[in-house]
């Protein structure tokens, strides 16, 4: 036999012999879990949806629903994920319910500290759920405030990748000032006026958290939205642009506090494309 040929055949063999004994890659389950308690309230609950996914490289997108605070819940988000999904098969979702204000209770801050909650209650969970550290947190109206304020504020247990919000409040005591309505609701929400509980108002609002290293933020806004009026828009892009963070400012003339249609589906299309372009 040739010695060449002789040591060849040693290789291939000894090759062989490594890719036998080593374990194949994990597999995890695409799998969903509804009402999963993050907390000790019954509205401190979130439906978990896990795609099929290798160990401990899922990235993550966090649900918030909204309803000014006081109404609304993650099953208004339903026909968001079946969206998100075919645009970013890769993603675990995880949509969550949040403590709402009735009766003077659940004032400010209860809701940030419930989505504060939800967030380390997943990082926490990481390895149980099979997921990475990568997360990326989209809201809309309330909830778009309140992941304006997570992704902004917090620093721990690990910032956010990017930040998506459907006409989010940025600035608590412009809003208030906007119309007779959000000021009705932020009196009940925070316990006064921006005079008379000013500490509130500013604890409570986005655009005081937006430094250079806050995350890469895209938000979506309707010309003719008269509950958060697109000033609030304009003014988180100015603070983006500023600390010259990463962002997107889409605007849609005619549109007011929410759309479906065309106008919904090219959101969806921008956000994948926000999404893929910022969280490697």
């Amino acid at each position: 036999m040739n010695k060449y040929f002789f040591g060849f055949l040693l290789l291939v063999l000894s090759a062989c012999g490594k890719d036998k004994g080593q374990a194949p890659p994990a597999e995890y389950p695409a799998t969903t879990a509804q009402d999963v308690s993050y907390g000790g309230d019954p509205l401190q609950k979130m439906d978990v949806y896990l795609p099929f996914r290798g160990p401990d490289t899922t990235k993550v997108i966090i649900l918030i629903h909204g309803g000014a605070w006081l109404e609304g819940d993650k099953s208004d988000f339903n026909s968001f994920v079946p969206e998100l999904q075919r645009r970013l098969p890769g993603y675990a979702i995880f949509n969550l319910n949040y403590r709402l204000y009735l009766n003077n209770t659940n004032r400010f801050p209860t809701q940030e500290e419930d989505i504060k909650s939800a967030f380390n209650f997943i990082y926490s969970r990481r390895n149980e759920y099979h997921i990475s550290d990568k997360f990326v947190l989209l809201g809309a109206s309330a909830g778009g405030h309140l992941a304006l304020l997570q992704g902004n504020k917090y620093s721990t247990p690990v910032k956010p990748k990017a930040l998506v919000s459907f006409f989010g409040p940025v600035e608590l005591v412009s809003l208030y000032n906007s119309s007779q309505y959000t000021a009705s609701i932020l009196l009940k929400l925070t316990g006064g006026t921006p005079a008379t509980v000013p500490a509130i108002y500013e604890s409570s609002s986005p655009s005081n958290y937006i430094t250079p290293s806050s995350p890469p933020t895209i938000f979506l806004q309707g010309g003719a939205d008269t509950v958060v009026p697109p000033s609030q828009s304009q003014l988180l892009q100015n603070l983006l642009q500023a600390a010259n963070v990463p962002n997107q400012y889409v605007f849609y003339p005619t549109q007011g506090h929410g759309w479906v249609g065309a106008d919904l589906q090219d959101s969806f299309d921008k956000i994948a494309a926000f999404i893929k372009a910022h969280v490697q």
